[in-house]
């Protein structure tokens, strides 16, 4: 029992704080948290599991981003394509609608084909390697994002998107101003060459018609070999030789029979074999098979 005179000081109890994590969907709030410690406790020591969690979420972020795109699809395997009577490489080239016309075609089959690329026979086997249209490019994966966000990142990144919204239909107005412009160019067509209605303005066409399927000839070869045959008449028949006697008599500038015009016709032009520039043109195709060019052609073909 305490003497008289004297009194005792109520004892202070310390006071520790320390830190408390709470989580609330997925985000970390840090609380004060006020513990009466009792004498002689240790002072709180913070948890450090948020800390390896964080790491642990970035880890798995990095992992995502850096995972390999998808592999691009295999190209389209080449195919076959049997020579018939009456081809020629720009003739296939265009039926078979292959880029670069009969030069690519030719390219892929110069072994097969050899040095002259007009002469071409029945059976011979070429390669088509028909070029596709090009593939989109692959896309990466989006990675997840399990990182917490604060609310104030949330209404930020809400903004953006509005904002990017809102600029969207502008960019796209600039980008379809130069694909309008394209197609309105491409509208607008081209003036027709104009060819005199005589055997020069006939073998000029036909040059030009030659020149698009790859048929070789020159302007001297043709005007040569009508002058021997026709003299320059379209309408010429010849009633006296073997074709005659079989019932296929040759006809027109160039004297083709009909199974040779028919067997050598060249798309986009005239079906009757006294057409000038479909005469000329078949002629030219079947000497390109027979002999290389018309230019090699110095008689009877």
């Amino acid at each position: 029992m305490p003497a008289h005179g004297k009194h005792r000081r109520p004892r202070r109890r310390p006071v520790s704080r320390g830190i408390a994590f709470a989580g609330t969907g997925g985000v970390a709030l840090a609380l004060p948290l006020v513990v009466p410690a009792a004498a002689g406790a240790q002072p709180a020591v913070p948890s450090t599991a948020p800390l390896a969690a964080t790491q642990a979420v970035r880890t798995a972020a990095t992992a995502a981003v850096q995972a390999p795109a998808a592999a691009p699809a295999a190209p389209a395997a080449p195919r076959a394509y049997t020579v018939v009577q009456g081809d020629s490489l720009s003739l296939i080239a265009h039926r078979k609608g292959i880029q670069g016309g009969w030069k690519s075609l030719y390219q892929a089959n110069r072994t097969a084909v050899g040095d002259n690329p007009s002469l071409i026979h029945p059976g011979l086997e070429l390669t088509i390697r028909r070029d596709s249209a090009k593939a989109a490019p692959a896309q990466q994966p989006k990675a997840r994002r399990a990182t917490a966000k604060p609310a104030a990142s949330g209404s930020a990144e809400r903004a953006s998107r509005s904002a990017h919204r809102a600029a969207a239909p502008a960019a796209q107005t600039r980008a379809e101003q130069p694909q309008a412009q394209t197609a309105a160019v491409r509208a607008v067509p081209a003036a027709a060459t104009r060819y005199a209605d005589n055997l020069d303005g006939w073998i000029r066409e036909s040059l030009d018609v030659m020149a698009r399927y790859g048929i070789p000839g020159s302007y001297d070869g043709i005007l040569r070999n009508v002058m021997r045959e026709s003299s320059g008449n379209p309408r010429a028949v010849n009633l006296w030789d073997s074709n005659a006697a079989k019932g296929t008599p040759s006809k027109g500038l160039l004297q083709v029979i009909d199974p040779t015009f028919a067997a050598y016709h060249v798309p986009g032009t005239s079906l009757n074999p006294y057409d000038p520039v479909a005469n000329i043109t078949a002629a030219c195709n079947y000497a390109a098979d027979r002999y290389g060019s018309i230019d090699n052609v110095n008689g009877a073909y």
